[in-house]
């Protein structure tokens, strides 16, 4: 049984020591963060208007890498860390098309879903009651994803020496496969854009 209770303490705690920052994110710097978000995007169709769930969306990071690439977006955001969307609320409340929740009750559907780092940090959970929760997310995430969506892990390629064990690090395939035989025919695998992660992206 997956103990998220661990994780809002982590990530709040990551908040409260380095502020709406990368860091604050556990991620290494602004420059991963976005090649990151590069690969999330692929899925979206940015000629028109769209909406967007952001899933563990922290302070709303992704929503302005969006809006400073001009795309027109209604977006929401949802995590299960309350300080997360207290400072996205603070950060954003001038912005009308922008809206955060930590209820589940309040998910919508969206053209697209969005995650990026949400799986990473398993802590003390064993790897197979972390497949379990991931499975669960994703069956989630794509139910509310009307066009399509995209999401990240670590990869079981990295470095064996700079593997951590309170991290995620599963096969891309297993998702691939996971992914074509429940979402969408089409999907694909992008695992070429220098860090020790991986992208899937589903097309409906």
């Amino acid at each position: 049984m997956v103990d998220l209770q661990k994780t809002r303490e982590y990530f709040r705690d990551r908040l409260e020591k380095y502020g709406a920052t990368p860091l604050g994110l556990d991620w290494n710097s602004a420059e991963s963060q976005y090649i990151r978000y590069e690969q999330l995007l692929k899925v979206i169709d940015e000629k028109e208007n769209y909406s967007l769930l952001d899933y563990g969306c922290g302070f709303g990071s992704f929503y302005d890498f969006l809006i400073n690439k001009g795309h027109r977006l209604f977006y929401s955001g949802f995590d299960i860390v309350e300080a997360m969307i207290e400072k996205g609320q603070k950060l954003h409340s001038a912005d009308a098309n922008a809206s955060f929740f930590s209820d589940p009750a309040d998910l919508a559907p969206a053209d697209y879903v969005i995650e990026s780092g949400i799986f990473n940090m398993k802590q003390n959970d064993q790897a197979e009651d972390w497949e379990k929760y991931v499975i669960q997310t994703l069956d989630e995430m794509n139910s509310y994803a009307k066009k399509g969506m995209a999401f990240n892990f670590l990869t079981k390629y990295s470095d064996p020496e700079y593997m951590r064990p309170d991290l995620y690090y599963p096969d891309p395939c297993f998702y691939f496969d996971y992914c074509k035989k429940n979402f969408s025919k089409n999907v694909a695998l992008l695992h070429d854009y220098q860090l020790y992660d991986f992208t899937i992206l589903v097309r409906k």
